[in-house]
């Protein structure tokens, strides 16, 4: 939804109604995840997708009954469907589930301000922000919007269950997470509490900053990690200590770019890395990815990856230990050498291998990364 927000705006401003209509779950295989949008104005203008084309046209449909009062806010269900060639249905053989309602659900939930006028501006400052919605049960369609560290705009109907979703989404903000949760009326989420009680849905979106990247060494491989990392939508940082190196005109792609030592950079910032960022460290220098391993082992940051031969890490591990950093479970979190076991030799080849292997990671898949492989990195 967030990519719609200056359609909304734009409407709003124009006084045109229109519906919103989100993924809130899918089953087995579908084209979008939750939280994939289109929205349909009342004058029939259309924006966003929620299946690259498989339901729009029925969804469509289904928004105009919605604004005129002949449908309420409610679940409506896709399926797959071969039995005709452009049948309403999803040829990929999977069940999405969308949530559609009217736009002014979001209108007004806190001190008389827009909910989406808010949304649009902590996601344009970078800030996280959930939007909690009934999607089935009592008060369904009720919106309430969460902030960390602020009074949650709009109710879903009982303050027992506000206090249990704020809770819930925040949890939800801090993974970068979205999904339908299941609570009783008053907020009861335990089996025994939902015992021969009605089940509230509740679809929490989570809007979380872009995970970060941070790149150490200005060098023509983080050139290419830094193209891919943006094409994954991370906001990148390049750092390096040479101003020479350091510059815009050769990271233009690169959000940051900071001339500085890994630990200035790690006491100013690292606080703001968590499970969903990454930091790569590809200097090859013993005076640099010392202390920006050590760095990024303070922090919580996801993923820490150091370019290098096999050799190179044996040795890095030796000046690690001379350097304090010796538990077992702090050197387990290093991939070294960095990037999935691809055979990877340009540097583009070595950002996908490198990007590869954090999704990897992130996913819990098996992938082979060279940190668990053995032999030469590179072959003739």
């Amino acid at each position: 939804m967030r990519d719609l927000l200056p359609e909304f705006a734009a409407w709003r401003r124009n006084a045109e109604r229109f519906a919103i209509a989100r993924v809130v779950d899918i089953e087995g295989s579908g084209p979008r995840e939750p939280g994939a949008a289109m929205a349909v104005s009342a004058s029939g203008q259309v924006v966003g997708s929620v299946s690259g084309g498989c339901v729009e046209g029925a969804v469509v449909s289904e928004a105009l009954a919605i604004l005129a009062g002949d449908a309420p806010s409610r679940v409506v269900t896709f399926g797959y469907s071969d039995d005709e060639a452009f049948a309403v249905g999803l040829t990929c053989g999977g069940t999405i589930h969308l949530f559609i309602q009217p736009a002014d659900n979001f209108i007004g939930t806190r001190a008389g301000t827009a909910a989406l006028d808010i949304l649009d501006a902590r996601i344009r400052s970078h800030e996280p922000v959930a939007v909690a919605t009934v999607i089935d049960g009592p008060h369904t369609g009720a919106t309430m919007l969460i902030t960390p560290g602020e009074t949650p705009g709009g109710s879903l109907g009982n303050a027992e269950l506000d206090r249990i979703v704020v809770r819930d989404a925040l949890g939800e903000l801090e993974a970068g997470t979205t999904g339908v949760r299941h609570y009783g009326p008053e907020g009861q989420t335990t089996p025994e509490d939902l015992v021969d009680t009605p089940t509230v849905k509740v679809f929490v979106e989570s809007f979380a900053p872009a995970p970060q990247m941070w790149i150490f060494g200005a060098v023509d491989f983080t050139a290419a990690l830094a193209r891919v990392a943006k094409i994954l939508g991370y906001r990148v940082t390049v750092c390096d200590a040479r101003e020479v190196f350091a510059t815009r005109r050769r990271f233009p792609m690169a959000d940051n770019v900071v001339v500085s030592w890994p630990g200035d950079l790690f006491a100013a910032e690292g606080k703001t890395l968590g499970p969903r960022d990454a930091v790569c460290i590809l200097t090859h220098d013993a005076k640099f990815d010392v202390p920006a391993v050590q760095g990024a082992l303070a922090t919580r940051v996801g993923y820490v990856g150091v370019m290098g031969s096999r050799k190179t890490h044996t040795k890095r591990l030796e000046r690690l230990a001379e350097a304090g950093v010796t538990n077992p479970n702090d050197l387990a979190r290093l991939m070294s050498p960095i990037g999935l076991d691809l055979g990877a030799r340009t540097p583009e080849e070595t950002a996908i291998s490198i990007c590869a292997e954090i999704i990897a990671r992130r996913t819990g898949r098996n992938a082979p990364s060279l940190r668990d492989s053995s032999g030469p990195i590179h072959t003739n």
